[in-house]
């Protein structure tokens, strides 16, 4: 059996090179563009609200595999949730890979998700980590500027 480092780095490279849910999204309702200066990751994200609920989501854009593979598994945790819910969740995956993760909060918790545990280990990742989330919480609050990492 691979180490758990081993898994996620699998987990990772298989998101990059075959990211969910990604494309354009036609009938996006909310869409929101986001740029990383320091690597140069561009993601926009597209979604289909409905009754305050994340019917469809897509993204397309370029980045590195951090970036792609976190955009990929991002979109496939969100759909179906509610902005509340989506919301949570990206406040638990920023503490995650921030470090600020209580301890007695569980990561695996968050799924899939838990794979970018050891990005807090990489403070320029954490970066890429979360680019196509900020870009999330600019389409739902639709905000009209370009979120950067910055």
């Amino acid at each position: 059996m691979p180490d758990l480092d081993e898994l996620y780095q699998q987990v990772i490279l298989d998101h990059n090179e075959m990211p969910r849910n990604f494309g354009k999204l036609e009938g996006a309702n909310r869409t929101a563009e986001g740029y990383n200066p320091v690597c140069g990751d561009h993601i926009s994200v597209s979604l289909q609200m409905e009754d305050d609920v994340i019917r469809n989501i897509r993204f397309q854009g370029s980045g590195c595999a951090i970036s792609k593979a976190s955009a990929s598994i991002m979109t496939a945790s969100v759909k179906g949730k509610t902005r509340a819910e989506a919301g949570v969740l990206f406040e638990r995956f920023h503490e995650m890979v921030t470090g600020e993760l209580d301890t007695h909060l569980d990561p695996h918790d968050l799924g899939k998700l838990a794979v970018f545990a050891g990005v807090r280990k990489f403070p320029a990742r954490v970066k890429c980590a979360t680019l196509a989330w900020h870009t999330l919480r600019a389409a739902l609050d639709g905000n009209r500027g370009t979120p950067t990492t910055e």
